[in-house]
Formats: structure tokens, C-alpha cells, sequence
């Protein structure tokens, strides 16, 4: 994975606004021409290492529907709006959020049948356009997103397995060849692990009980990326891509430790909003691992505010000044169309954002470097 050894380089979490021209019937040309619609877009705002914007994707989870076997039915564990406790105590906002995501984000299905991995030709075909489309585009590094087995098991809940340690081994050794095929293809694999933050539960404040799924999903993530080396791997964790209170957030220090004994030796997590901006604070006394390195968000992707440029930069040397320069790369704090049709953030500002990040990822580096 490449570090920032001159100057403060730039990425993002995953999904990028896919074209208004794009649509869910596209066919696969159509599809392409969008990946590297997308890649140039994220050059030319300034964004060093890239991926696809997960353009081919339905959402950055729900795609694997396609690529697995043993689902069906529908789930009653609610969505989003519902069944959070920071929205709970909000009924109002609650629906109002519901209402604007409906439609959106679609029903949730559940286990019910071995779980075996069937869509090696969709992936290679995703793997195949995303070479394409950043050969001999300049980018630093590429990295390609894929569904953890932990945020799997939690978006489609197991109703086959015997219990949760079975279903999270099985969606393991499924999702290890789309993990292997990743690296082969030469790129940097990110796996995305929001249900190491989003599914912690207020309610019952076991954080005993957490503490023990994080390490459990982590143990699925390790065997399933035991042949990718880690230098090669980053994971993202946020709280829920929504704007609302986040008011019952798990802290981030309660969990760090497991995070940073994982294989992944790249860490994105959210670092703009106004609920986890002060967590920089974590890095302060805490050694990181050997290799390891962080992409804290800097531009927070629920709001359509444009980060300052000194704000970025402000940011980014929080980080610098308790981990190192070299160990920094800037990034946001979630995907910025986490599901195909739901745009929090008009596309437009997305990419003002993404270059206001470049622009402070600039300033940065000449404090750092001179």
C-alpha cells in the first residue's frame, strides 16, 4: 500500500455519484464507460488513489445477492430509520429519515441455504473494467471494495446456519475467492466493516458482548484474507452513513485495539462529523502496529458544506502530529453513494468536495514537507 513519503495523499471511502445517464438496466459497455467516466473524475479532482466508485454496484453490500447463493425470503430486522437508538429517541426525524430513504435501499434478505460463491463472472468482469479504466491514468494505487462477512451476516441474517460463529465461517470461505481475485488483479483490497461501529447496541450497552462479535468477525475477515497480504488490505468502519444525532455512537477507543491487531494494515474511519471529529484524540497514546497506517475521513459525506481547504489541512496534521506524516492519508468519512439512487450529497459538491481535499491535502504537505 502506498504511504505518503512527499506529500499527503488523497482517497475516499468507495461510491462516488454514478452518472445520471447510468441506469440499473445499463448494460455492461454502458457500465465501463462509467467506470472510466468515474476514474477520470476522481484524477482530475485530485484524488490519488482511486477505484471504480462502485458504479456496477446496487450498494456497497446488497451486491453480493448477485455473487452468492443461499438467499431469500425477507428479512423483518429493520433497515435504517428504524431500530437505532439514536433515532429512537427522535420518532419525528426517525420517519422523516425513513420517508426520504425509501425506495432507495430495498428489501433485506435472509439466509436460507448454503452460502456458496457463484458470480465469478460478474467480478471479473468488474476487475477486468476497473483495469481498463485506470491504466495509464496516474493514480498512485488502486483499490477495489468488497463486502466483509461480518456486514454480510448483518444486512442478511442468518435463518440457515446453526448459529452466527457457522454463518460468518461459511460467508468466509465464500468471499475468500472474491478477496483472492482482488489482489491478484493487482489491486489494494478494501473491506468495508461497518458492523464493527453500527452494530453496537445502546440499548443494552454490553460492551462485553460487542467486544466479542467484533472479534469474532474479525477472525472471519483474518481466514478469509489469510493468503492477501496485509499491506495490501485496508477496512473501513463508520457508524451509519446517515445524517442524524449519532448521539449513542459507540467511542471509537472501545474497539481500536481489535481493529489494529487485524491483518488489514490500512484503517479508514470516520474523522469529520461533528460526532467522531474529536476521536483523533484515540492516536494520542496509542502505538500503531508496524506498517500500519490510517485514512481518517476529512471531508464528512452527509452534508453538502465544502470542507475550507484549511480545515482539511487542519485536520489531516491532527493525525500527522500524533501517528506521522508517512502514516496519513487523507479520506472521507463514508462512501458518498452508498446506494445506487440515494444521494445524500449532490453530485455537483461531491467532486467540489473531493477537490477542496486535494487542495487541503496541498497545503498539508507543504507544512509537513516544506
Amino acid at each position: 500500500m502506498q504511504t505518503s513519503t512527499e506529500r499527503i495523499l488523497t482517497t475516499h471511502t468507495g461510491s462516488l455519484p454514478r452518472p445520471a445517464w447510468l441506469t440499473p438496466e445499463a448494460s455492461g459497455a454502458d457500465v465501463a464507460r462509467a467506470v472510466a467516466e468515474i476514474v477520470d473524475r476522481q484524477r482530475t479532482a485530485g484524488i490519488d488513489v482511486v477505484n471504480d466508485g462502485e458504479v456496477g454496484k446496487p450498494s456497497y453490500a446488497t451486491y453480493v445477492l448477485d455473487r452468492l447463493s443461499g438467499f431469500g425470503d425477507v428479512s423483518d430486522t429493520p433497515f435504517l430509520g428504524k431500530g437505532r437508538a439514536d433515532l429512537a429517541d427522535f420518532p419525528t426525524y426517525r420517519d422523516r429519515l425513513s420517508r426520504d430513504t425509501a425506495g432507495t435501499i430495498g428489501t433485506q434478505p435472509v439466509c436460507v441455504d448454503d452460502v456458496r460463491y457463484v458470480g465469478r463472472a460478474a467480478l471479473d468482469a468488474e476487475l477486468d473494467r476497473l483495469g481498463r479504466a485506470t491504466k495509464g491514468a496516474g493514480a498512485a494505487e488502486i483499490f477495489c471494495t468488497a463486502a466483509s462477512p461480518g456486514v454480510i451476516a448483518r444486512f442478511m441474517p442468518n435463518r440457515y446456519y446453526a448459529d452466527e460463529s457457522a454463518y460468518l465461517q461459511a460467508l468466509s470461505d465464500a468471499m475468500k475467492e472474491e478477496y483472492d481475485a482482488i489482489a491478484t488483479a493487482g489491486f489494494v483490497l478494501q473491506l468495508d466493516c461497518p458492523d464493527l461501529t453500527a452494530g453496537w447496541d445502546a440499548r443494552t450497552g454490553d460492551l462485553a458482548a460487542h467486544r466479542r462479535m467484533v472479534a469474532e468477525r474479525l477472525e472471519a475477515l483474518d481466514a478469509a484474507t489469510r493468503d492477501v497480504p496485509p499491506d495490501r488490505l485496508r477496512m473501513h468502519l463508520c457508524w451509519g452513513n446517515y445524517e442524524g444525532p449519532h448521539h449513542h455512537d459507540l467511542p471509537l477507543a472501545e474497539i481500536i485495539d481489535l481493529v489494529l491487531g487485524a491483518r488489514p494494515t490500512g484503517i479508514s474511519f470516520e474523522g469529520a462529523n461533528p460526532r467522531h471529529e474529536h476521536e483523533w484524540t484515540v492516536f494520542e497514546d496509542r502505538h500503531l502496529p508496524d506498517g500500519t497506517l490510517i485514512i481518517p475521513g476529512v471531508l464528512d459525506s452527509t452534508t453538502n458544506y465544502i470542507e475550507h481547504p484549511e480545515l482539511v489541512a487542519q485536520r489531516i496534521c491532527r493525525y500527522t502530529d500524533v501517528v506521522g506524516r508517512e502514516r496519513v492519508i487523507a479520506g472521507t468519512d463514508c462512501g458518498f453513494a452508498t446506494f445506487a439512487g440515494m444521494a445524500t450529497v449532490d453530485p455537483d459538491i461531491v467532486w467540489a468536495k473531493l477537490a477542496a481535499m486535494r487542495d487541503g491535502a496541498v497545503l498539508a504537505s507543504r507544512r509537513l514537507w516544506g
